[in-house]
């Protein structure tokens, strides 16, 4: 986890549910089917050149690509969060956290060629743990981002061992912080800031854990490439 998450919320939507001032509505269409390299709202902070922090919601793609030195394959999409400290992830951790709001998330069962899909979620939106940072793509400059995935807690402990680490709405404030956890010269408070960050994110995902449900439903949700996205229907239980 995470391979494909549920956001029907429209960008006005999120500005008032994250208190966020900025973001391009016509960027954005609800989606029932948000796939590895499609685009997805997220919120992030950045600070202005005049030291203020703004909060804005933007479509950002969900693929962060592999390093020249790296095997070629499928996207790179999600952080595992035992790992955010140290080596490839420490500085977008560090400086460049965001929300990757969703209204669900979808894992699977069954052998290959015959997977059961399931919709894991809450009774309320969901707010994702996400590292963002901006990079070239075909050319073009272009935001990404990555959940945060953690050992599973929830339900999805019963259809797969990873889940998304989630945000209660007290650490929404320090997780977006653009303040860099890195103290520069000072090795011992960088570790220590990330190790309260990481402390509060392991105590507020299993918060949330523990209100997640599942259910199976269609499997239409199996192939990204053919499921009409905008498809309400495809959350819906089957009977």
């Amino acid at each position: 986890m995470c391979g494909r998450f549920a956001m029907n919320k429209e960008t006005n939507e999120l500005i008032e549910q994250f208190v966020a001032e900025g973001g391009r509505p016509d960027e954005w269409a609800p989606s029932y089917s948000v796939a590895p390299t499609s685009a997805a709202p997220i919120v992030r902070e950045w600070a202005g050149e005049d030291g203020v922090v703004n909060r804005e919601v933007t479509v950002a793609r969900w693929d962060w690509p592999k390093p020249a030195n790296r095997p070629s394959g499928a996207p790179i999409i999600n952080a595992r969060m035992e790992k955010l400290p140290t080596g490839f992830w420490v500085g977008p951790f560090s400086q460049s956290r965001c929300i990757v709001p969703m209204l669900g998330y979808y894992e699977w069962t069954g052998a290959k060629g015959d997977k059961q899909p399931h919709f894991i979620h809450s009774d309320e939106l969901l707010a994702a743990a996400g590292l963002t940072w901006t990079m070239e793509i075909a050319g073009e400059r272009r935001r990404v981002f990555v959940v945060v995935t953690r050992e599973a807690r929830d339900a999805s402990g019963e259809v797969h061992d990873r889940m998304p680490a989630f945000l209660t709405r007290d650490l929404w404030d320090e997780w977006l912080s653009p303040v860099p956890l890195t103290v520069d010269g000072d090795t011992a408070a960088s570790k220590a800031n990330r190790a309260e960050l990481l402390g509060g994110l392991e105590h507020a995902s299993s918060v949330i854990a523990s209100t997640m449900r599942t259910y199976e439903v269609d499997r239409r949700v199996n192939n990204s490439r053919t499921v009409d996205p905008r498809d309400a229907s495809l959350i819906e239980p089957l009977s």
